[in-house]
């Protein structure tokens, strides 16, 4: 009997237990209705539930999968997106990480497509501007750490005492008075400052469509229009007035304009902001000052080469963007010198091309722009009277083009206004302001023009005024900027007497008219 309820019991227990155990329960189980057999105590012994094993076997092959998903995306994200390789003068090749010592190669490997998308293995760095007044330090000459002030957010622009010291100052004016000075703009006489102000076209539809129409046959074709679009001044077609009259002969279901649609186009037809409010009279000077250009590549003065690599570490660009740019251009304002405020650089539209990148531009583009993604401008000496750096509309909540005229006041006009700008720079020898003409286009390449960065000259009251002007050139169509690259490359190693001579490469004379 005894053994015959030991039996009974141990089977129940067994069953009781799995029972429990499928159940995810690792509790033991006592059945209510048998006391506990006298003189012996149970043995308290917890197992594994099958369900908890289920889950954590579960759990942990997901977790495995996650964990080998990962590498396998960071290892796809390394070799598909590793630096692009540094082409130096000598043609050496190394690799580079670092957002400052970056460099874009010229010349893709042979075994990719020509046309590769440069944004895959490079992007243009922006210096934080954090808030007005924020101090940041940089390095740009050996053992010396300096600061850089943000004094704008929009546009993005920043000042650096102490960038240039006495002697380069000095050695840079030596030079451009040793290579000549030419006019920028011719002066207006006393008596014509209170000439009538002209609009934007002074001839009317029927003599533009003559002018325009070179056949004489009635009908105004796309090659008639291009042929007359290499007018720089704005006074004949500006490239928005070129663009609307293109548009209108595409729109035209012969693709031809006549006298009365091109009347219709002339209609509709708007005219730059600047030029409309008379702003810049035709005929009136937009500056008056003395320029001349200063190369800087291989052959040049050390002092010019070493600006050109301070420049490219402070704008922490690739070493190609800069070299390839404009050489520098140093100005002198005499006594009564100004410039007008304008923009730096231009809109990009379909029909234009960058002045920089025409080489390996699109050839049916009918009108070039200047591309200056960036502008580093340095004072040469202190200005005893006058001659500030405006920005009359700095720091706007908004910018609207109607507002820079308010009450018969114009702010672009800086010989009368240049007092109402927003920010004014006192020059300062040795300082350097650099800003951003470009807005980013959120995809790390040069997005639109901002508009913020119109600046412009106040005049020199007492003494002269010396200063120079360092561009970085970039295409928006990262594209042409990379063909470009590549096409300059291949034409250097072809010459390869090239850097001894120091010839510089050929820039467009639209720079000489900015």
């Amino acid at each position: 009997m005894d053994y015959s309820n030991r039996h009974i019991h141990s089977e129940m227990d067994d069953e009781s237990q799995e029972s429990m155990d499928a159940c995810g329960d690792s509790s033991p189980y006592v059945p209510p209705h048998l006391p506990p057999m006298p003189g012996r105590e149970r043995l308290q012994i917890q197992k594994s539930s099958v369900c908890s094993r289920a889950y954590f076997v579960v759990v942990m092959v997901f977790f495995h999968v996650y964990i080998i998903n990962i590498i396998g995306l960071l290892f796809y994200v390394h070799y598909n997106n590793s630096p692009a390789d540094i082409v130096s003068a000598d043609g050496d090749t190394s690799a580079s990480s670092s957002g400052v010592d970056s460099r874009l190669s010229p010349s893709d490997p042979p075994q990719q497509d020509p046309d590769l998308d440069v944004r895959q293995s490079f992007s243009l760095p922006r210096i934080e501007g954090i808030r007005v007044g924020h101090v940041q330090r940089v390095s740009l000459k050996p053992d010396r750490i300096q600061e850089m002030k943000t004094l704008s957010l929009k546009p993005l622009l920043f000042e650096i005492p102490g960038f240039l010291s006495e002697e380069e100052c000095g050695v840079v004016v030596q030079l451009a008075q040793l290579k000549g000075l030419m006019e920028s703009q011719a002066t207006v006489p006393p008596g014509d400052q209170e000439e009538e102000l002209q609009p934007l076209l002074s001839l009317s539809p029927e003599e533009t469509f003559s002018l325009l129409d070179l056949d004489q046959d009635g009908l105004l074709q796309r090659q008639e229009i291009l042929s007359h679009s290499r007018s720089r001044d704005g006074t004949w077609l500006s490239p928005e007035n070129l663009r609307q009259i293109l548009t209108g002969q595409e729109a035209s279901p012969a693709g031809v304009l006549t006298l009365e649609e091109f009347r219709r186009v002339c209609d509709g037809m708007s005219q730059h902001p600047l030029q409309q409010r008379g702003g810049t009279r035709q005929g009136q000077p937009k500056r008056k000052s003395r320029h001349t250009w200063l190369y800087q590549g291989p052959g040049s003065h050390h002092i010019l080469h070493a600006l050109r690599n301070r420049v490219t570490h402070l704008a922490r660009l690739p070493s190609p963007l800069v070299e390839l740019s404009e050489p520098l251009q140093v100005i002198r304002y005499e006594q009564g010198g100004f410039s007008h405020a304008h923009h730096d650089s231009s809109p990009s539209h379909p029909e234009t091309t960058c002045s920089h990148t025409r080489l390996a531009g699109n050839t049916s583009a009918h009108t070039e722009i200047s591309c200056r993604y960036i502008t580093v401008l340095l004072y040469l000496n202190s200005v005893e009277g006058g001659g500030e750096t405006t920005f009359p509309v700095a720091d706007n909540r908004t910018y609207e083009e109607e507002a820079l005229v308010q009450g018969g006041v114009d702010l672009t006009d800086t010989q009368q206004c240049c007092n109402r700008g927003n920010l004014r720079v006192k020059p300062t020898a040795g300082t350097a302001l650099l800003w951003y003409n470009h807005l980013s286009d959120g995809k790390g390449w040069m997005g639109e023009l901002d508009e913020y960065s119109l600046h412009g000259d106040c005049p020199v009251t007492r003494g002269v005024k010396w200063v120079a002007n360092s561009w970085v050139n970039v295409d928006p169509d990262h594209q042409r900027q990379a063909r470009y690259q590549r096409l300059v490359t291949h034409r250097q190693e072809g010459e390869p007497g090239r850097e001894e001579r120091g010839t510089p490469l050929p820039h467009s004379n639209l720079h000489q008219d900015l």
